[in-house]
C-alpha cells in the first residue's frame, strides 16, 4: 500500500481475514432488529446509511437507482480516479470522498450499513467479502466475481448469516423477463428441448498492450486501480481505464461476463438450472492479454421439470456469431425480416441480443431488453400473456436491508451459481474444441486437469482477504 495512508495493510487485512464477522457493533443495526423481530415492515424512520465503491459510470447509475428511495442515505464514496466522483460530488455535498475503498471501510465502518461494489470486475470479490466480513449489506454489479473460485467464497460467506445480497442484474424484475419465466414454467411450448442465447457486443481485443510508461492523471491511483493483479505499466486511458477493462483477461471477463450474466438470467430461472454438467467452446481462443469475440460455447445441464430429456442443451454466442439459421428462421416473421433488412445505423437489430426456447410445443423468442414472442404466430395468436408484477431491483434490495417489505430477487444464493456457470464458459474458451467436465462440488475438471488452474487467480502480495 501507498505509504501515504495513514494505517497499514496488515492492520486492515488482520482485521478481515479471519472469516468470522467483525464486533457486533458493526453489524448493521437496522438489519440487526429486523432480524431480532422479525419484523416485514419499515418504520419511517429507518435510514439506510450507505457506501458506494465506485463513483462514475455504473456506480453512478447504481447511486441515483438507490438513492431515489428516500430512506437511503449516501454516506460515502471510494474512486480511484477522482476525476469520476464530480457528478457524486455535486448532487451529494455532504458526501464523504475517499480514493482507497479500504480506508473507507476503516473509518467508516460505523456509520454505514451497506455498500454496492460497482467497479471492474477485477475487484468485486475483494470489496463485497472485505464488506460482508464488516456484516455489510452488499448490492454486487454482475459478474459476482472474476473467477469461479471467488465466486463461490462469496455465495458461500452470504450463506446463513444477516447479511441482504443482490447482484446487480435489473432486468431480472423487469416484466418482460417475469413474463419469460412464467411462460416457460406454465408450460406455454411444452417442454424445453434446447436453448440458443446470444448478444452481439464484442469486449474482446487481440495484440500485446502498446508500450507502457504513459504519464498517470494526476486525479487517477494506478495501483489501487490495479487492486490483486500483477503490477504493470499505465497505458493510455482508452487502453484499461474508464471503458475498456472488459477485454482484458486480468480485469474483465469479456462479453459473456459483460451480458451472459443479463442475458442467461432467465433461462437459468426459467429452467430451474444449477451447475451444468460440461462446457464446450467451438470459438477462438483468447491471447495471453485479450479476451477473444465470435464465442460459441455449448453447455449441457440436467435435466429438470421444465425440460425434455435427462439433459438440455443451453449454447452461448456473441460478437458476430447466433444460433444456426435453421433456429433463427423459427422467430423470424415478416415484420421482423422486413425491419433487419431496412435497418439504419442507429437502429437495434430484433436479433442483436437474447434468447430462443426450443419446447415440445412451440418456440419462443426473449429479445434482450423486449416481451417474448411464441412461434408459430398463427398457433399462439389468441395466447393469453400471464399477468406478472414488476418491481425495482435496487429498491427490492434496499428496503430488506432495513427490514422493509421488499425482497431481492437476485441474492448472491441465485445469482452466484448463475454466475459460476457464465464463467465456466471463460473457462472452456481457453481450450477451443474440448469437452470440459464439471465437478461442481469439488470445482474441478476431472477429465481434463490443465483447466483447474483457472478455476482462482493469485493475489499480489498484501491483497489477499480472507479465503480468496
Amino acid at each position: 500500500m501507498s505509504p501515504r495512508f495513514p494505517y497499514t495493510r496488515r492492520r486492515f487485512l488482520r482485521s478481515l481475514g479471519t472469516g468470522a464477522l467483525a464486533s457486533p457493533l458493526l453489524v448493521p443495526r437496522l438489519a440487526a432488529a429486523a432480524t431480532a423481530t422479525g419484523s416485514t415492515t419499515s418504520p419511517p424512520d429507518r435510514i439506510l446509511r450507505h457506501a458506494s465503491f465506485g463513483a462514475g459510470g455504473q456506480a453512478w447509475l447504481d447511486i441515483q437507482a438507490l438513492c431515489s428511495n428516500p430512506f437511503v442515505k449516501l454516506v460515502a464514496v471510494a474512486d480511484v480516479d477522482f476525476a469520476q466522483t464530480a457528478e457524486v460530488r455535486a448532487a451529494f455535498p455532504k458526501v464523504r470522498v475517499y480514493r482507497d475503498w479500504r480506508v473507507l471501510l476503516e473509518r467508516e465502518a460505523r456509520e454505514i450499513d451497506s455498500v454496492n461494489v460497482s467497479t471492474p470486475d477485477h475487484m468485486h470479490a475483494p470489496m463485497a467479502l472485505a464488506a460482508m466480513q464488516l456484516g455489510k449489506h452488499v448490492y454486487c454489479q454482475k459478474p459476482l466475481a472474476h473467477s469461479l473460485h471467488e465466486t463461490r467464497v462469496l455465495t458461500e460467506y452470504a450463506r446463513g448469516r444477516p447479511l441482504v445480497t443482490q447482484m446487480g442484474i435489473q432486468v431480472h424484475t423487469q416484466r418482460a423477463y417475469r413474463r419469460a419465466v412464467a411462460l416457460i414454467r406454465g408450460g406455454a411450448i411444452g417442454r424445453i428441448r434446447e436453448v440458443h442465447t446470444w448478444s452481439n457486443k464484442k469486449w474482446g481485443d487481440h495484440g500485446a498492450p502498446p508500450p507502457g510508461g504513459d504519464s498517470i492523471p494526476a486525479d487517477f491511483d494506478w495501483e489501487l486501480w490495479l487492486g490483486g493483479c500483477a503490477e504493470r505499466p499505465f497505458v493510455g486511458e482508452e487502453y484499461y481505464h474508464p471503458g475498456n477493462w472488459r477485454k482484458r483477461l486480468d480485469f474483465g471477463t469479456g462479453t459473456f461476463g459483460d451480458m451472459g450474466c443479463h442475458i442467461f438470467d432467465p433461462v437459468f430461472e426459467a429452467l430451474a438450472l444449477g451447475a451444468p454438467l460440461s462446457v464446450r467452446s467451438e470459438g477462438p481462443a483468447p491471447d495471453a492479454w485479450n479476451w477473444a469475440v465470435d464465442a460459441r460455447i455449448h453447455y449441457v445441464f440436467p435435466g429438470t421439470p421444465y425440460t425434455d430429456g435427462e439433459t438440455v442443451p443451453v449454447t452461448w454466442y456473441d460478437g458476430d456469431q447466433r444460433a444456426p439459421e435453421e433456429i433463427l428462421t423459427l422467430v423470424i416473421d415478416a415484420q421482423m425480416e422486413a425491419r433487419r433488412r431496412n435497418l439504419r445505423e442507429d437502429q437495434e437489430d430484433p436479433l442483436g441480443q437474447g434468447s430462443i426456447f426450443i419446447g415440445t410445443k412451440g418456440v419462443m423468442h426473449l429479445p434482450h431488453i423486449g416481451n417474448p414472442r411464441l412461434f408459430p404466430a398463427a398457433d399462439f395468436q389468441d395466447f393469453p400473456m400471464p399477468d406478472v408484477v414488476e418491481t425495482h431491483h435496487w429498491t427490492d434490495w434496499a428496503e430488506a436491508c432495513i427490514g422493509g417489505p421488499g425482497r431481492p430477487l437476485a441474492p448472491f444464493a441465485y445469482s452466484g451459481p448463475l454466475t459460476e456457470a457464465v464463467l465456466l464458459g471463460s473457462v472452456a474458451v481457453r481450450f477451443p474444441h474440448t469437452t470440459l467436465e464439471w465437478d461442481s462440488v469439488g470445482m474441478r475438471f476431472p477429465n481434463h486437469p490443465a483447466a483447474d488452474v483457472y478455476v482462482r487467480r493469485e493475489y499480489r502480495p498484501g491483497w489477499r482477504i480472507g479465503d480468496l
